[in-house]
């Protein structure tokens, strides 16, 4: 695991704390944004995700244990691996967090090297799952795609896609039957939301509706005033 392309998100209303976590990941080379109350977290993580978030449980504007779980309940935000932050000491409520969601807790005080220990290892676990994910391969009507060789199969034919044509399908297929937000397929995959970014997805939406016409009863509906994407 190499630190330096991990993003870390930290929420702690204690400033001292907040500033002391931030400094020692920043030290041991990752990049890690603070924040004081969950609410901005939140509006942030609407087109930025980090690799693993820092959650105290008692914040003052929004209880920890329910960010928690607005995080796991919502498809595009619940792979984020959480790791809890508490001064309780009540094995119940970190059962509860856990049972939320969370990967794992760290009870304050604490100490820097545990917390590091912590890290990485959620770090680590999560990366094996991202590699069993990465070798998925998805069922789509008719369809069989296979991401990794990008190739779109149906009644003995395939079709071999461009990357972009292959990583946009392969989110939508991680979406199926739910609501993709257009603006985080942009920002993951053309790496921003403008304008002209959005016109090219549009092309390539159109593209994968060709593909997959020979299925009648597949297809990627545009939900424009909410700029999401459903198949």
């Amino acid at each position: 695991m190499d630190a330096q392309d991990k993003k870390i998100f930290i929420v702690e209303d204690e400033r001292d704390i907040l500033e002391l976590i931030r400094m020692q990941l920043n030290s041991a080379g990752f990049t890690a944004k603070g924040f004081e109350t969950a609410l901005p977290m939140l509006n942030l993580l609407k087109i930025e995700h980090p690799d693993l978030l820092i959650l105290d449980l008692m914040l003052p504007d929004i209880d920890g244990m329910e960010v928690c779980r607005q995080l796991k309940n919502d498809k595009a935000t619940q792979k984020i691996p959480i790791l809890m932050l508490t001064a309780r000491t009540d094995l119940e409520d970190k059962i509860k967090g856990l049972e939320y969601g969370a990967d794992d807790y760290i009870t304050k005080p604490f100490d820097s090297d545990v917390l590091l220990h912590k890290i990485k290892a959620i770090l680590k676990r999560n990366e094996e799952i991202h590699k069993e994910e990465a070798n998925a391969e998805f069922d789509l009507g008719n369809y069989h795609f296979n991401p990794r060789l990008r190739e779109l199969s149906v009644n003995g034919k395939t079709q071999t896609l461009s990357p972009k044509e292959n990583e946009l399908l392969k989110m939508l297929s991680e979406y199926k039957n739910d609501l993709l937000s257009r603006e985080i397929a942009l920002k993951k995959i053309w790496g921003s939301d403008t304008y002209f970014n959005g016109r090219s997805m549009d092309v390539y939406i159109a593209k994968l509706r060709k593909y997959l016409k020979e299925d009648p009863a597949l297809e990627i509906v545009n939900i424009h005033g909410l700029s999401l994407i459903h198949i």
